[in-house]
């Protein structure tokens, strides 16, 4: 679904990704670990078209989209869940939802709304409340469900077990099983290394803006390197 191929990056004179390479197949989970300042928010804004590459290529569903506006990326249905959750906190709940079909699948969005009613019952006991006065959790579960109104072919996860308690952390990431389930291709982008490796399918570290190692997932948590120089383990 997703190739990267030769990605160069960055912001003014500094370089943060350098010849990164990497692809998402349909239905897998692939996660992208690595720690803060290690580039992964940086691939994420490129990959949305937030920031132009200097070099590289990025294909999505065999068109490329190098360089295109985050509006035409997403219409293809390349949909992103930011770190931070960045929802509208004086709007409502269902405001909020209603916002992620602005662009995309406006036509579905009763039907859609209702199957992140049924995916996530607690946003529907708190429709009309405004978002910024929800629980943490809460708050990412509206992330996630804003992102699902658009329909996704591929949803991006950027860092969504930021800031939750460990109980909340085990329910999110069977959030993720369950939407895989349901057929939804997952670039998973995280810091939680263990969780992430049971989870996905394929992984790739990153570290000062090169993959330093990847494989599938088993593998990659196996590595000894891998736990010794970037994960601490």
């Amino acid at each position: 679904m997703l190739e990267v191929q030769g990605l160069v990056a960055g912001y003014g004179l500094t370089t943060v990704l350098d010849g990164v390479a990497m692809q998402v197949g349909a239905g897998e989970i692939v996660a992208v670990l690595g720690s803060n300042g290690a580039g992964k928010t940086t691939l994420n804004m490129v990959l949305s078209g937030l920031v132009k590459p200097r070099a590289g290529r990025v294909t999505f569903e065999d068109a490329e989209i190098t360089g295109r506006s985050p509006a035409e990326i997403m219409s293809r249905g390349l949909i992103q869940v930011p770190e931070g959750r960045r929802i509208f906190p004086n709007l409502s709940v269902r405001e909020n939802l209603e916002l992620g079909s602005y662009r995309r699948a406006k036509v579905n969005r009763a039907r859609n709304l209702e199957k992140v009613f049924a995916t996530f019952p607690r946003l529907k006991e708190r429709v009309t409340q405004a978002a910024g006065t929800l629980s943490g959790g809460e708050q990412q579960m509206l992330a996630i469900g804003r992102g699902m109104m658009a329909e996704p072919r591929l949803l991006i996860l950027d860092e969504p077990s930021l800031g939750l308690s460990p109980l909340l952390v085990e329910e999110m990431f069977a959030l993720i099983r369950r939407l895989h389930g349901e057929g939804l291709a997952i670039m998973l982008v995280e810091q939680n290394v263990a969780q992430s490796l049971e989870i996905a399918h394929r992984a790739y570290v990153l570290e000062h803006g090169n993959f330093v190692l990847s494989g599938s997932a088993a593998r990659v948590r196996e590595d000894p390197e891998l736990k010794r120089a970037y994960l601490g383990l």
